[in-house]
């Protein structure tokens, strides 16, 4: 679960943006500022739960004093027409924040249910689903979460977390091994240094230098079970480019470690929600 203090002021802008300068000018309209409701979050499909610590702070930023209660928690699966959370707040408060907590606990679901479908599908090989940084500005550290709680794992959260050399940094260099030996003399030993790769001749000549991880981009299946047998465990293997559900149980047959989909994260479809007074 992400520290309160990470999620909140993404949560916090989020109202803002919605409030604009005037506040919820319909419901304050409608709704008696005493009047008190309940409402249940209910998943219209099937799905992973993801991002309700996110969708409670909405309703809890604009009523302190509401109570929640939880059935379907983070990293749960739940059927469609199943009841996440229940809650009991001011009624205006519930109208207020309720497509702020939706847009947040939809789309994170969103990444965990497309996440889980993943790995899912290479539950039998050794294969990791890694999400990247393809994410939504502001939202990289749940988006992320959201990987876990669908059963994927993290790549960089950053640029400063790891080296990943990649096409253009080598093109920039002057090949693969002057961009490694730069690297290499930059940083500490702490830090781990990954290289993509176009070709098994690009892949000979990186199992000559001192990397931790080689990204194969873009190979078939063929491809990769020969690259994989080249490298023979002295490095980690992800692959990468072009990952669907349809393909990824072909790739990760091929014996790699990691497989990385940046769709997961930009582009996976959000898991239809409602809030049912």
């Amino acid at each position: 679960m992400l520290h309160p203090l990470i999620v909140e002021p993404v949560v916090r802008a989020a109202l803002l943006e919605d409030l604009g300068r005037a506040g919820d000018i319909t419901t304050d309209a409608i709704v008696p500022a005493d009047a008190d409701a309940a409402a249940r979050i209910v998943a219209r499909r099937d799905g992973r739960v993801a991002g309700l610590g996110a969708a409670l702070t909405a309703f809890r930023l604009v009523d302190p004093d509401c109570s929640v209660v939880v059935e379907h928690g983070d990293g749960a699966d739940v059927p469609a027409g199943g009841t996440i959370a229940t809650v009991t707040a001011k009624a205006r408060a519930l109208l207020t924040a309720e497509r702020t907590a939706l847009n947040f606990l939809g789309q994170l679901s969103g990444v965990a249910t497309s996440t889980r479908a993943l790995v899912r599908a290479v539950a039998h090989t050794r294969a990791r689903i890694v999400c990247t940084r393809k994410t939504t500005p502001g939202l990289r550290a749940l988006e992320k979460e959201a990987v876990r709680l669908g059963g994927g794992s993290n790549h960089r959260f950053g640029l400063d977390d790891a080296i990943l050399v990649k096409d253009n940094h080598i093109a920039v260099a002057g090949g693969i091994r002057p961009a490694v030996e730069k690297v290499r003399a930059a940083v500490g030993h702490m830090v781990k240094i990954e290289v993509e790769v176009d070709t098994l001749a690009q892949l000979e000549e990186l199992l000559t230098l001192p990397v931790d991880v080689v990204l194969l981009d873009n190979m078939d299946p063929a491809t990769l079970a020969r690259a994989v047998a080249l490298v023979d465990g002295r490095m980690l293997t992800e692959a990468s480019g072009s990952v669907t559900l349809d393909s990824v149980r072909a790739i990760a047959e091929a014996g790699v470690d990691m497989i990385s989909v940046g769709w997961i994260t930009h582009s996976a479809p959000c898991l239809d929600l409602g809030l049912d007074m």
